[in-house]
């Protein structure tokens, strides 16, 4: 049971990453290259390895958490949250990158740092070493963040 409640957190995190990329990737060499970006801004190879680790440590700490068992105090209500910032992560590149607006996707953006910043709090209740795999996610996206809103500033 525990190798099938593993591969499911896999697979619905990897999934949300390869939803992002049916947006990002018809928009990164058109759009998003002709955008005046910040001088902080990754080189465009980082961001496939970055993400992809990125929805792995998720999974595994969804998995820690869900391992617990549903009857565990606290569970459901973080994976409820976990799940809730995972949809939103999934919808900020159909809005970034999809829709083209950079003011909509730092509104997603900002909800999805709280949302993530909400999941380590309910995580460490539960499992310390699943919330402490969310803080280079937490990281990433604050970054992220700063991105979006900086191109937001710089090409409105």
């Amino acid at each position: 049971m525990n190798a099938l409640k593993l591969l499911a957190s896999v697979v619905a995190c990897q999934l949300a990453g390869a939803l992002g990329t049916i947006f990002t990737s018809s928009a990164i060499p058109a759009w998003y290259a002709g955008l005046k970006k910040p001088a902080f801004t990754p080189p465009n190879w980082l961001f496939a390895p970055m993400w992809i680790s990125l929805y792995l440590l998720m999974a595994l700490a969804a998995w820690l958490v869900w391992q617990k068992g549903l009857a565990h105090p606290g569970v459901r209500q973080a994976l409820a949250v976990f799940i809730a910032q995972l949809l939103l992560n999934a919808l900020w590149s159909p809005v970034f990158f999809g829709l083209r607006a950079p003011l909509a996707g730092a509104a997603v953006i900002v909800l999805l740092w709280l949302a993530i910043a909400l999941t380590i709090l309910l995580f460490w209740r539960i499992s310390r070493p699943a919330a402490l795999l969310l803080i280079p996610y937490l990281l990433w996206v604050s970054l992220a963040t700063a991105l979006n809103i900086s191109i937001y500033l710089l090409n409105r």
